[in-house]
């Protein structure tokens, strides 16, 4: 199965709510980014364990670790979690940038260093959120 298939498959799988949250997301991302390299992780280790949820990954990033190795990965993810939805801003070396910058003005959210979870889109400023995963996308406007 493609990466398109596998998304759709991921999406579709969810509850009515959280799936038309999560559709109207990946099209919001794919309108940001729209040549982006897709991902799908299903949330397994080599040793085929769930280790995560799974997640949507978008676009394509060097990061560079602590003892110098790097690794391909993608800019901005989206994933659904026993209570909502999670946007990951991947990359940000300041991890009080996305609360300082964006998590007064975000509405009914949870924002950590690289995380924006929340429960339903109604929820929160769709607006401030495109606003987040533009500067992730390396868009800041």
């Amino acid at each position: 199965m493609n990466i398109e298939d596998q998304i759709k498959e991921y999406i579709a799988s969810q509850a009515e709510s959280k799936r038309s949250d999560m559709q109207t997301l990946h099209q919001k991302i794919l309108q940001i980014m729209p040549a982006c390299k897709l991902w799908f992780l299903d949330g397994k280790n080599s040793e085929n364990k769930i280790v995560s949820n799974p997640n949507i990954g978008y676009g394509l990033q060097t990061i560079k670790y602590a003892d110098g190795k790097t690794r391909e990965f993608y800019q901005i993810g989206l994933s659904a979690n026993t209570t909502g939805i999670s946007v990951y801003i991947i990359g940000i070396e300041d991890k009080k940038y996305l609360s300082r910058t964006y998590g007064n003005d975000l509405g009914k959210a949870s924002v950590t260093g690289y995380c924006i979870k929340f429960k339903t889109l109604k929820d929160i400023n769709i607006d401030v959120l495109e606003a987040a995963i533009r500067f992730g996308a390396g868009q800041e406007q």
